[in-house]
C-alpha cells in the first residue's frame, strides 16, 4: 500500500531558491559533476528535488558547533 501523503517536490528552480538563492545553474552543475550526494528524483526529462533532502543537505553542510 502506497503512502497517501505525497512528498513535496521542488523543481531546479524552487531547490536553488531553498538552498539560500543559489544560481539554478550551480545546482545543474553540482548534479552533473556528481559534486555533492544530493539525491534527486527524474520523472521524464524533469528533475525535482525532494524537501526533506534538500534539508538534509543544508544540515549535513553546517560547520563549527551547534547548540541544541
Amino acid at each position: 500500500m502506497l503512502n497517501s501523503s505525497k512528498p513535496e517536490l521542488l523543481d531546479t528552480d524552487q531547490a536553488a531558491e531553498f538552498l539560500g538563492g543559489i544560481s539554478p545553474v550551480t545546482l545543474i552543475t553540482w548534479r552533473c559533476n556528481k559534486r555533492y550526494d544530493l539525491p534527486y528524483v527524474k520523472i521524464g526529462g524533469r528533475v525535482f528535488y525532494r524537501v526533506e533532502d534538500l534539508r538534509a543537505f543544508v544540515v549535513s553542510r553546517i560547520k563549527g558547533k551547534v547548540e541544541a
